[in-house]
């Protein structure tokens, strides 16, 4: 049975069994030995099967995610992925993204001082989802009358051979310290080969304190700062060098794809002279797929299914409003793909369809 891609976990691995095809062997050149050396056989394959396994080291696994007092770190192949920082901060957020070869694909300010940086949006953290309207208030951007969202408990750290998962819940506190709703997210690492890193990432919404609305606006919502060399419009520090692209599944590139709908959007760049890229895939069930991209030349990178007024430039303000009843949910699911190359090299659209079958079961 031939191995599933690791670009696609999830679908079934072959499962060896020694002893099992030991039997068959014994059992076929020694068919005419009768009923009861068979069964000695059988008891004699077992037995060394099991005194092979238990004098063999369990691997280490391939996945590892290790708590920390404030983050948990994520280690795929023995290498560190990201870590996902969750206290006194103000709002949870993976910091940085190593993709292919282990190069940083994200910038590091503010979490850190990085030459070449430019020190702007200070509230783009890595990988973080929030969003600038919930009930009003502003989970976005950072600082005083500005809304946080709070690590409450981890439901699940578990590593793994091929996954590893990490389920936290979180709760949305507004500037008077009032929740205004709670979240439960899900991030699923998958152990693949250097050239790529591949996770999932599921977040939960729920109305548990009354109704809610996430508002119409474009400051959101699933988001990446990627690295300061990867961007389409280059900083000082890096003028002159080649530029970054963005594409998204609808052609749209670069500077056009700024609120525009697509099924997935790739940014792609040079870090430290390698061109890598960071393509994020919407799942067909999400609401309101196709997302909107709120995509910038500057390296913020992020899907936003609310900022429908702001990216068609309609009238009506509220024309993207998400309302949910009190008690109500909804649930968004998406993919990262951290590759080599550009999105064509990577093949991309190739792999948001695979994802695809696999998510449906198909």
């Amino acid at each position: 049975m031939a191995r599933a891609s690791p670009l696609n976990p999830g679908l079934p691995l072959p499962m060896p069994f020694p002893f099992l095809e030991r039997m068959r062997s014994t059992t076929r050149t020694q068919i005419g030995a009768g009923p009861l050396y068979l069964l000695c056989a059988l008891l004699a394959s077992l037995a060394g099967g099991c005194a092979q396994s238990s004098s063999r080291a369990p691997s280490p696994p391939a996945v590892r995610l290790t708590p920390l007092p404030d983050r948990v770190r994520v280690e795929i192949h023995g290498q560190l992925f990201t870590e996902y920082f969750f206290k006194d901060v103000p709002k949870p957020y993976c910091h940085p993204l190593h993709g292919p070869g282990g190069l940083v694909m994200t910038r590091h300010w503010p979490m850190q001082e990085a030459p070449g940086e430019d020190r702007d949006h200070p509230h783009h953290r890595g990988f973080w989802y929030a969003h600038g309207s919930v009930n009003g208030l502003d989970f976005w951007t950072e600082g005083a009358n500005r809304g946080r969202i709070v690590h409450e408990s981890f439901a699940q750290i578990e590593s793994g051979p091929q996954t590893g998962v990490l389920r936290t819940r979180n709760r949305w506190v507004g500037p008077d310290g009032r929740t205004v709703c709670t979240d439960e997210r899900t991030l699923r690492f998958y152990a693949t080969p250097d050239s790529a890193r591949v996770f999932d990432f599921e977040i939960t919404l729920h109305a548990s304190h009354g109704p809610l609305t996430f508002g119409d606006t474009k400051e959101g919502t699933l988001a990446v700062r990627v690295a300061e060399t990867m961007r389409v419009r280059p900083n000082k520090a890096n003028a002159g060098q080649p530029p970054g692209r963005i594409l998204t599944s609808e052609g749209h590139r670069d500077t056009d794809a700024w609120g525009k709908r697509a099924a997935w959007c790739d940014y792609s760049g040079l870090v430290e002279g390698r061109l890598v890229g960071l393509a994020i895939f919407d799942h067909p069930d999400n609401p309101r797929h196709p997302t909107w991209w709120h995509v910038r030349d500057y390296g913020l990178f992020a899907a936003n299914p609310f900022g429908r007024h702001d990216f068609e430039n309609l009238k009506d303000p509220t024309a993207g409003n998400l309302v949910l009843p009190a008690g109500g949910q909804v649930t968004f699911r998406y993919r990262f793909y951290l590759h080599d190359g550009d999105a064509a090299r990577a093949r991309v659209a190739e792999q948001y369809a695979s994802w695809i079958r696999t998510r449906s079961g198909s």
